[in-house]
């Protein structure tokens, strides 16, 4: 069979983010647990030149990219990757502590994030924005009779891996023929 000529993506399946490391490659993926959204949205900030009453031409600063990411529960090991910080557990058996701290000196570091749809033309889609900050807001909401919904927002910008496969992307769009899951990524040998 034939990869369509359009991807038909429907219904969010999985979102897995990972650290970078210094070489700009994903490390260990984390899975964002019950993926509720994964929103992007290429933009790109426009200078003007007018002259003569006119508009003469338009230069872009080059695009970047605004993601927002919904999911229900918490993942600690999930928000220590978006928000820096560490994860501890301590204890043993029925008496495991599991916590997430993070100091007024973490900051919040560069992270790589892979969603997938189920295609309604048969396959997958994955989407993958190679390095993000979640340098807009990471918020939880607690109320009552309600499961918590967490959401990370932020600026993706092109890759700084010298990786063949990564370098200078923004973000790719895969559409496979048949599902694949979110795999850790392969460096160039």
């Amino acid at each position: 069979m034939a990869i369509t000529r359009e991807a038909l993506p429907f219904g969010l399946r999985d979102v897995k983010i990972a650290p970078l490391l210094v070489t700009g490659l994903p490390g260990t993926l984390v899975d964002l647990p019950n993926a509720q959204e994964f929103e992007f949205t290429d933009t790109e900030e426009y200078t003007e030149l007018r002259g003569d009453d006119r508009l003469v031409a338009k230069r872009g600063a080059g695009s970047t990219v605004e993601w927002t990411l919904n999911n229900g529960g918490i993942s600690l090991e999930a928000y220590a990757v978006m928000a820096g910080g560490s994860v501890t557990i301590s204890g043993t058996g029925s008496d495991t502590t599991k916590r997430y701290r993070k100091l007024a000196t973490d900051n919040r570091p560069y992270f790589w994030v892979e969603g997938k749809a189920m295609s309604d033309s048969g396959g997958d889609f994955h989407a993958i924005l190679p390095r993000v900050i979640a340098d807009d807001s990471l918020e939880g909401t607690l109320s009552d009779g309600e499961f918590w919904i967490s959401q990370a927002s932020g600026t993706g910008l092109s890759s700084l891996s010298t990786d063949p496969k990564l370098l200078d992307v923004l973000y790719d769009f895969i559409q496979n023929e048949q599902a694949k899951d979110i795999v850790a990524f392969v460096p160039t040998p």
